[in-house]
């Protein structure tokens, strides 16, 4: 991976010097001293990655990550120090595109160990960003919508993912009686706050998925760790750390999937703005079964990059603006 810096604290661009050595494939593009600087830097010469510090003068991370994915996108992993602490910042920026976050590596003791949390955060993005070979679009078409007491609408989303989430939620009435899961590239760290964010926003409850329940009807329930989740032959949904070889965690692909051999009743599944491709071969495998899928488009994506993917598929048996989702949803389930 190539990588781009942008901070303007000495030690801390030290700290990541030091730890992305540890790894000699990561080769360091360019080192900015604050927004401004990034988003001219990722203009001239855009980098794989970009490690985006939160707090600096001039132009924070927040604005730096909108600037970017406006002008030339890329993958950006915020780097800060105690994102904790600055969650709302954290998921304003995931808004804009970020795709994860991590504690800025300390100098001195405990260096290796947050070291190799910040590589393998690198290692994911790199999965999820790398390059996929195409496929010929199916010819598979929704069937006709069957009346069933099990209703269901699974959701995926990453990069961009937390905004338009809380954008296609808020439409929702009140009296919305299908079950709603979303699956949102998000570390656990943060689920319980994105969930409380998502609940604030949406006339329907949120909450994090808890191991052994079913879908909730007119609930809506966060995939809130990071293994993955899925739905299990009974019914019920359940965290599972495989398949190891999707590194993303939890994976969107991963829970269609799991809907597509379990579940009964009638589903529609959606894919929302987000970079790479996960979760357009299953919503591809949900239109196969013949679920009504949905795929989220260009204009209204933060980044169009897993919707991208599944309308190239011919996965999306419907590609719609952002704020013709929900609409299309209670029409459906009316």
């Amino acid at each position: 991976m190539r990588v781009g810096i942008v901070n303007d604290m000495p030690l801390a661009v030290e700290a990541l010097r030091q730890a992305l050595a540890l790894e000699p494939a990561h080769q360091i593009a360019w080192i900015a001293g604050n927004g401004i600087e990034g988003v001219a830097r990722c203009r001239q010469d855009t980098p794989d990655v970009v490690l985006m510090d939160l707090l600096m003068p001039e132009m924070d991370g927040v604005e730096a990550t909108r600037r970017i994915m406006a002008e030339c996108p890329c993958a950006i992993l915020i780097v800060t120090v105690d994102v904790e602490q600055n969650v709302n910042r954290v998921f304003e920026a995931m808004g804009h595109g970020a795709l994860d976050a991590v504690n800025t590596p300390a100098l001195g003791s405990g260096q290796a160990q947050e070291a190799a949390v910040l590589l393998r955060k690198i290692q994911n993005i790199g999965w999820l960003v790398g390059p996929r070979d195409g496929r010929e679009p199916g010819a598979a078409h929704p069937r006709e919508c069957r009346r069933s007491s099990q209703r269901l609408v699974a959701i995926g989303a990453s990069a961009g993912g937390p905004a338009s989430l809380a954008q296609l939620l808020k439409q929702l009435p009140a009296d919305f009686q299908a079950s709603i899961v979303l699956v949102q590239h998000v570390d656990e760290v943060f689920a319980a706050g994105m969930a409380e964010w998502l609940a604030s926003e949406s006339r329907l409850p949120v909450r994090l998925a808890r191991e052994g329940e079913p879908p909730q009807p007119g609930t809506i329930l966060l995939a809130g760790t990071n293994n993955h989740l899925r739905l299990l032959r009974n019914g019920v949904l359940a965290y599972s750390a495989e398949p190891a070889s999707h590194v993303y965690r939890p994976s969107i692909d991963v829970f269609f999937d799991s809907l597509v051999e379990h579940w009964k009743g009638e589903a529609v599944g959606v894919l929302l703005t987000g970079m790479g491709r996960d979760g357009a071969e299953g919503l591809k495998r949900m239109r196969g079964r013949g679920f009504l899928t949905i795929a989220q488009d260009q204009a209204s994506s933060a980044v169009y990059g897993m919707p991208k993917a599944a309308a190239a598929i011919g996965a999306a048996v419907e590609v719609l603006p952002l704020d013709r989702i929900a609409p299309r949803l209670v029409q459906v389930f009316s």
